[in-house]
């Protein structure tokens, strides 16, 4: 009797010594935390958006080396590349994963199993079907989204502003990494002026339709462009605004970069603060919480980059008025 009872307290204070050693080793670990930014490594915009990131999380106590792993991949043109790259990220058995544009976030929730994701400036994610809705996301990822189809036409009177002339606007994307682009057209198309002006449409998915998409524009009379948000064109930023400016067209951007590398005017989210704000939910997540229990989050902070020196190089007079609206001016 004796050494049946003395057995059961054995095995009993051998197994809590187990699950007390599995519970220490689970939180003494470094947590994996895997992201894909759209956007090339070596871009000065990608830089700041990781820098961002691990900022936030930094402030939030979580240490690359200390008690957090962070396994980065970035924009790549190669649509296998990109199917790879997330499996390699999915390959580390990541706690939460932090998805940055719509092409990676498709794979990835095709990849990813039950693992939690955060997502990265994702346009409309509940017409995309990533998220049931805004306040409710159900299923395994939230996140923060980017410019309402409404920021179409804030472009387009910018344009106005700074190039009251302009009688043909040619709106830029790629169908591929911007999808939901066309949702922009209505509110573009929209806009009261008191001229009236044709909207083309141009959907390019090479460096060549890029190009001609340009030089057709530079053709028409009183001509305009809106490069739209799309991460396609931001990796391409310097050569984009290398041959506008060679085809002296008037053009307004969807991220800041453009204007800071030379381009007339942005206005847009800053992408980089929305990396920063990601951070709090994935440490929300690595401490328990589920991603179906935080609500989508929409961006709260625009900035508009205004290049003088780009407006002078064409001709134009900007209003005194739009000068004081700018965040920032380029002289």
């Amino acid at each position: 009797m004796q050494r049946r009872r003395f057995l059961k307290v054995y095995l009993g204070a051998t197994a809590m010594a187990a699950g007390l050693a599995g519970r220490t080793w689970a939180q003494s670990r470094p947590r994996r935390v895997g992201v894909l930014v759209a956007r090339p490594e070596a871009s000065p915009e990608g830089k700041d958006q990781q820098a961002a990131f691990e900022s936030g999380l930094a402030e939030l106590g979580w240490k690359p080396g200390q008690n957090v792993e962070i396994h980065f991949r970035w924009e790549t043109p190669d649509a296998a590349k990109r199917q790879a790259f997330v499996r390699e990220l999915v390959t580390f058995k990541p706690d939460v994963l932090v998805i940055n544009s719509t092409p990676y976030l498709r794979i990835t929730q095709k990849e990813a199993g039950s693992i939690p994701i955060v997502f990265v400036a994702i346009a409309d994610p509940v017409a995309q079907g990533f998220v049931r809705s805004l306040s409710r996301p159900g299923g395994t990822m939230t996140g923060f989204g980017v410019e309402e189809p409404g920021m179409g036409s804030k472009w387009m009177e910018l344009l106005k502003e700074c190039a009251p002339d302009t009688r043909s606007v040619t709106a830029v994307y790629n169908p591929n990494t911007a999808p939901m682009a066309p949702l922009f057209f209505p509110s573009i198309e929209a806009v009261k002026s008191p001229g009236l002006f044709d909207l083309i449409r141009a959907p390019v998915k090479t460096e060549d339709e890029l190009e001609n998409a340009i030089v057709s524009t530079a053709g028409r009379p009183g001509p305009g462009l809106i490069f739209l948000p799309d991460s396609y064109l931001a990796s391409r930023a310097d050569t984009i605004v290398a041959s506008v400016a060679k085809h002296r067209v008037p053009a307004v951007y969807s991220i800041s970069a453009f204007a800071r590398n030379g381009g007339l005017i942005a206005l847009g989210i800053e992408r980089a603060d929305i990396f920063r704000r990601a951070a709090s939910y994935v440490d929300r997540i690595l401490k328990g919480e589920k991603p179906s229990d935080l609500p989508v989050q929409m961006p709260d902070k625009f900035e508009l980059i205004l290049n003088l020196k780009t407006a002078r190089s064409l001709g134009l007079a900007i209003p005194a008025t739009l000068v004081a609206r700018a965040d920032e001016v380029i002289e």
